[in-house]
């Protein structure tokens, strides 16, 4: 890669971390979501 491997492994990492937030947050966001009507009823 002509020494541009730390910035395409740079980029892929922060695709994963990207990602794997996409695939988590939704969750949390939901966790709260589910709590938070649970509590004003």
């Amino acid at each position: 890669m002509s020494g541009y491997a730390v910035y395409v492994w740079g980029s892929y990492g922060f695709a994963a971390v990207v990602f794997a937030w996409n695939l988590i947050a939704p969750r949390l966001r939901r966790r709260e979501i589910l709590k938070e009507l649970s509590t004003t009823e």
